[in-house]
């Protein structure tokens, strides 16, 4: 009995050890704060700690924070300036919302805070979010994999600025497939991201959308062809936070999905035999 009592005082004098704390990586979508996911808007809600980029994010993504919640712009800090924040964070059992432009997988420098993280013993969740190409593609109404003529998206950036790019991965490479390629982070350098696309084979007259701050107040998307894009940009004086759409799905009609068509069939759907025959006969060499 006395050893038990003794081993129950001892385990209330040691004292609790901190609870670990946890880092949410949040998608903010493209900016409009309505383009957040439910789960997204929970998990700011839920936040001790808002990290966020005014230089990226709309400040609407701020109304889900809690009023209690501290805001910290990181527009000025680079990554040895968030890393105090990931390391109260263990200390004080903190829960931090980092909310990420767009979607964190895509150029967000996600896997080295995911890493550091890691060091540091702290839990992470990824929401991910409404990405620039797919707000675009909404905002103009059109189908980026067109049957028949496109069944890919590639999404890139244009070589030659501050992060390096890995050999191959050159846009004229990618523009040799001519599928539908959405480029992010190239508008500055217009001229050569048209000299480019059009190297790798796509036609002058090939089908572009440029989109700035798509789903912000001020939003500008412009229609142009592909020897008029790099005029384009210049003229409205775009060179950051724009996002370029290119491809011949941009403008192409009159084919039809298999997957409403009467002759496919699935695990839901009988296909009606007539229909049937004649879809094949159609895409038979």
């Amino acid at each position: 009995m006395s050893e038990r009592h003794a081993s129950g005082a001892d385990q209330a004098e040691r004292p609790e050890a901190p609870a670990a704390g946890r880092v949410v990586f949040v998608g903010a979508g493209p900016g409009a704060a309505d383009l957040l996911t439910f789960r997204a808007a929970r998990a700011i809600a839920a936040a001790d700690v808002v990290i966020w980029a005014a230089s990226l994010v709309h400040p609407d993504v701020l109304q889900h924070a809690r009023a209690d919640a501290e805001i910290v712009d990181s527009a000025l800090l680079p990554m040895e300036g968030v890393l105090p924040y990931y390391r109260r964070a263990v200390a004080e059992g903190l829960t931090i919302a980092r909310i990420h432009s767009g979607d964190p997988g895509l150029w967000g420098a996600l896997q080295e805070q995911l890493d550091r993280c890691d060091d540091l013993g702290l839990a992470t969740e990824v929401i991910p979010g409404v990405s620039a190409f797919s707000a675009v593609a909404a905002a103009v109404g059109r189908e980026l994999t067109i049957p028949e003529v496109a069944q890919s998206v590639i999404l890139t950036r244009l070589g030659g600025g501050k992060t390096p790019m890995p050999a191959g991965e050159e846009v004229r490479e990618f523009a040799r497939h001519g599928t539908t390629m959405a480029l992010f982070l190239s508008a500055a350098r217009s001229r050569q991201l048209q000299e480019e696309l059009t190297e790798g084979g796509y036609p002058g007259d090939t089908p572009c959308v440029v989109a700035y701050q798509c789903s912000w107040p001020d939003e500008l998307i412009v229609r142009c062809r592909l020897d008029e894009l790099a005029d384009t940009v210049r003229e409205h004086r775009l060179w950051k936070h724009t996002l370029v759409l290119v491809g011949p799905a941009l403008a192409a009609g009159g084919t039809r999905s298999h997957l409403y068509h009467p002759g496919h069939f699935h695990g839901f759907r009988r296909a009606e035999r007539l229909a049937r025959r004649e879809l094949r006969d159609a895409h038979r060499p």
